[in-house]
């Protein structure tokens, strides 16, 4: 029994007991480091680490289920389902629905649209006009997924209201015809906040992935609104999760609820990349070489357009490959050395991948709202096992040794030069494995047992 302890705990007067091996103890922190390590735990004076341990502890040792079946869930995304670059919701809700629950996905609601001096506002629009047109959809998993009609404005009272009742009509009805009842209201959206209470939920999940009120550039929705709407739906949720170290970080309420639930990959998709008989597409092929591949978001306060102007001009030889919808205002688009490309299917952005010679992140993380970001394309260059180079992102600064963070051009100039002469195959190993466990089915697993216990608890 040396590898073997009883974990045994007390909440509300109740006492729980049951047997933890070492590996366990290793996969509660390795799925969710947000938990405090048990030993640090036991010599702390800390309240809020006591406080996280107990609690925390109970969840994720007592229940340790796959995923969970026969339940309704009702997901308000912070992103449409066919958004060009697959996100955690759609990765999360898939594996819920190939489990045996009955899910809705609603597409964003947004958080209201931007400004009349946004150059991508009506791009924006004509975009959200064709999700419309594709009313309610299953998905080959069995996902529901529909774009709701709603007033794209959040910033009066009187237009929330009128959105919460026509949110609450369509979502309401999909949901009876679709045999949905006492569903898991999951949110991942402030907007979203109206509709706890609206649907007989028995359970409510908020989930932070970005720093919604440093959010300048796609809304002109006030921020202490949007503020207001995050705080409101933290203080409803019964479970909290950050897709961040940075956000969980700075989470000043519900500490006991709240959890770390960082970005995954599908690995078995992307590491296929490393085998090096991949057939790639003929639209990298036909770029010379050395390549430097991005897929993702382009917005022009996003990606570091000094540092790839300052390229054209010190390394014109490098091209640079952006893959993703390219929004309005770009500046480097007609630079020789930068090659701009459509969205790609998800299943097809592997073969594109495969003829990168670096994988690359060049953001710029002067921005504060950017400065919080997990991006799950991180993870997925890594599984590749190509050399990545990337912008300074909190998020990533406890991978520096699979990593190469440039924190400024000369940086990434040394930097890629240097992956760019990489020989090491234990190296494209290393980077591989820093990540071959944290997969969506671990994160669904474990969001399964999150959802299990705090069912329980509400019972008793």
């Amino acid at each position: 029994m040396d590898d073997k302890n009883i974990a045994i705990f007390s909440v509300q007067g109740r006492l729980y007991a049951e047997v933890v091996t070492r590996d366990d103890q290793q996969d509660r922190q390795r799925l969710n480091p947000a938990l405090p390590d048990e030993n640090e735990a036991k010599h702390t004076d800390d309240p809020d680490l006591l406080r996280r341990s107990s609690r925390a502890s109970l969840r994720a040792e007592l229940y340790r289920p796959k995923v969970i079946q026969g339940h309704s869930i009702i997901c308000f995304a912070g992103e449409d389902w066919w958004y060009h670059h697959p996100h955690s919701k759609y990765h999360l809700m898939r594996r819920f629905a190939k489990a045996g629950n009955r899910v809705i996905f609603v597409n964003s609601i947004s958080m209201g649209l931007p400004s009349l001096r946004n150059k991508d506002l009506l791009p924006r629009i004509f975009r959200k006009l064709r999700s419309y047109a594709r009313l309610a959809r299953a998905t080959p998993e069995g996902v529901t997924v529909v774009s709701p009609a709603v007033i794209p404005f959040f910033g009066s009272r009187a237009a929330r209201t009128v959105n919460r009742k026509l949110l609450a009509m369509q979502i309401g009805r999909l949901a009876r015809r679709g045999g949905l009842s006492r569903p898991i209201l999951w949110i991942a959206i402030p907007t979203a906040a109206d509709m706890i209470g609206e649907f007989d939920e028995q359970l409510v999940i908020y989930q932070v992935s970005d720093k919604y009120d440093a959010n300048l550039m796609d809304h002109a929705t006030e921020l202490g609104t949007i503020r207001k709407l995050h705080e409101r739906a933290i203080d409803n949720a019964d479970i909290v999760l950050y897709s961040g170290h940075k956000l969980l970080a700075e989470a000043d309420r519900a500490f006991e609820r709240s959890f770390l639930v960082e970005q995954a990959v599908d690995f078995n998709h992307w590491s296929q990349v490393g085998a090096g008989d991949m057939e790639v597409a003929a639209a990298v092929t036909s770029i010379s070489r050395p390549r430097l591949g991005y897929f993702g978001a382009i917005e022009p306060w996003l990606i570091d357009q000094d540092l790839i102007k300052c390229a054209a001009r010190e390394r014109p030889d490098w091209q640079w490959i952006f893959i993703g919808n390219k929004s309005r205002g770009v500046e480097i688009e007609d630079l020789p050395n930068t090659h701009f490309l459509p969205p790609v299917p998800y299943q097809q952005l592997p073969h594109y991948a495969a003829g990168f010679d670096v994988c690359v992140l060049p953001w710029d993380t002067a921005h504060s709202f950017t400065s919080y970001g997990s991006a799950i394309k991180v993870r997925e260059y890594l599984a590749t096992g190509l050399p990545v180079v990337i912008s300074p992102l909190p998020e990533y600064e406890s991978m520096g040794h699979v990593l190469r963070i440039a924190r400024s051009n000369d940086d990434w100039f040394r930097l890629v030069e240097e992956s760019l002469n990489e020989k090491d195959p234990a190296a494209a190993r290393a980077r591989q494995s820093a990540v071959s466990s944290g997969t969506w089915d671990a994160r669904a697993e474990f969001v399964s047992g999150l959802i299990e216990s705090t069912l329980a608890m509400k019972a008793n």
